[in-house]
């Protein structure tokens, strides 16, 4: 069993990117594992503002908001997925935010695997190619991460659009794949 942490970047509860993390949650429970998911829609974390009182301060941060709480989670986790829409070919505003403030405590982030979920109205790989190379970045500054899997939800625009396609099957055999 491994503890895994989904991370939701999807500003719509219940939009198709938070349906493919749900999806991706019901394999890797259903294959034993231990799942928490956080819906950045509904937390409050700010922008890195670059001031490095993490630094001096054992990875405590300045800003006092629920990044604290999230990167704990991320310590704690084995697996960690990542999941955003595609806005403007790139990652949404709330994923950016989490992934820069992860420098409070960046080195101490080690040994995870990692799986990337992106939604796009386009049904094409390629303009999620910036999207996935911002996952990646994070996770190539992360000791020891490896990428494990990506899910593309291809030509979703309205809410709910993303239960009909191949990537709903995707995200569940991947969740349950897991061990």
């Amino acid at each position: 069993m491994k503890k895994v942490l989904v991370i939701s970047g999807s500003p719509r509860m219940g939009g198709n990117s938070d349906l493919l993390c749900d999806e991706f949650i019901r394999g890797a429970r259903d294959n034993g594992n231990e799942v928490e998911k956080v819906s950045l829609a509904e937390k409050k974390v700010g922008f890195c503002r670059a001031c490095y009182y993490c630094r001096d301060h054992g990875g405590e941060c300045a800003a006092k908001d629920d990044m604290g709480d999230i990167l704990k989670k991320m310590l704690l986790a084995d697996v960690i997925v990542l999941a955003s829409p595609v806005y403007f070919y790139s990652i949404d505003a709330q994923m950016k935010a989490l992934i820069d403030r992860t420098v409070a405590r960046w080195l101490q982030i080690k040994n995870k695997e990692f799986y990337y979920i992106m939604t796009s109205a386009e049904d094409s790989k390629d303009v999620m190619d910036c999207t996935l190379e911002c996952f990646r970045g994070l996770a190539a500054c992360l000791e020891g991460s490896r990428e494990m899997g990506v899910i593309y939800g291809k030509g979703v625009y309205q809410k709910g659009e993303i239960k009909n396609k191949s990537a709903m099957r995707e995200a569940y055999k991947m969740g349950a794949n897991i061990k």
